[in-house]
Order: C-alpha cells, then sequence, then structure tokens
C-alpha cells in the first residue's frame, strides 16, 4: 500500500512547526490542478493521519502548499509586510503507487528546503 506523508520543522525556531495549514493538489490530464485534500499540523509538526493512504497511490504530478505566513503570524515571528514567503508550494511526482512518499518542509520567514525523506 502507498503512503504520502509530510512534516515541518521551524528552523528559525528549532522546533515543530504546529498549526500550518497543507493543501495537496493533483495534476490532472487536461492541466488543471484538482485540491485533494486540506490537513493542518499537530503538536509534532505532522498531519494526524497521512495525507494519501489506504491503497495504492495514483502516479502524476502532486503539490503541497505550506500556508507559512500564517503559521509565523500566528506565532508571532516578525515577517516583512508583506511576507517573503506566503504559501510555499512543492511540486513533486509519484512513480511507484506502492512507495512510501514523505515530503517534509524546512522553513524559516525567509528560506525553505526539502527532501525526500522515509
Amino acid at each position: 500500500m502507498g503512503r504520502l506523508s509530510t512534516h515541518i520543522l521551524d528552523t528559525a525556531h528549532g522546533m515543530p512547526a504546529q498549526g500550518v495549514v497543507i493543501d495537496l493538489h493533483i495534476l490532472e490530464a487536461d492541466g488543471t490542478w484538482r485540491p485533494l485534500k486540506q490537513a493542518r499540523t499537530n503538536a509534532d509538526g505532522r498531519t494526524d493521519q497521512p495525507l494519501m493512504a489506504g491503497g495504492p497511490l495514483r502516479i502524476g504530478s502532486y503539490e503541497l502548499q505550506f500556508d507559512v505566513a500564517q503559521y509565523f503570524a500566528a506565532s508571532g515571528t516578525a515577517q516583512s509586510n508583506p511576507p517573503f514567503l506566503d504559501i510555499v508550494p512543492i511540486r513533486f511526482s509519484i512513480a511507484d503507487p506502492e512507495g512510501h512518499y514523505h515530503v517534509p518542509l524546512l522553513v524559516t520567514p525567509w528560506s525553505y528546503g526539502t527532501y525526500r525523506g522515509s
């Protein structure tokens, strides 16, 4: 069974990013992005459930959108006006329907990074 998960680390403060809204989209054959799911991170910076699980994953292109400006504003972190980073999009592809894809976000108000985790 395939699975897609994520977590977010606030590297500016050295802690998990709690309360970040995450939107998951899939690229359809006609070129449009279709929303699949919305989730919010818990105290560990993870979603309570995987973003996708319970069967084979659909092969294709996906996008995760992380609302980091809202998170940093709620935490009282100083940001520019408007914030340098607002919604952070990460586009990736799933090639193995039975694979475990973990797409973490490391973020500050001024930078971000990602990798394929395990």
